[in-house]
């Protein structure tokens, strides 16, 4: 085994750890994956767009965002008081 001297920069990957601190920490000695971040993005970019689409379509129908007695976000219809 080698154990060179920790350079500046190394940062966490110097120092010894458990083979178990490794498997539970994935994510600090794993080189960053372009493409799966690029795809994690395109889809939580496409969700939120496809919220605020649906978001615009109900109140061009008419409804509005209303909070319901349980605290729950309900859309309701626009009700004039002109109307019986």
């Amino acid at each position: 085994m080698t154990s060179k001297e920790p350079a500046p920069g190394d940062g966490i990957k110097s120092l010894k750890t458990s083979t178990a601190f490794k498997a539970l920490n994935f994510e600090l000695y794993a080189k960053p994956n372009k493409v799966i971040m690029g795809i994690g993005l395109a889809a939580l970019l496409g969700s939120m767009a496809y919220i605020a689409y649906m978001r615009k379509k109900y109140e061009g129908m008419g409804y509005y965002s209303a909070i319901a007695e349980d605290g729950q976000e309900v859309f309701t219809k626009k009700k004039s008081r002109w109307e019986s």
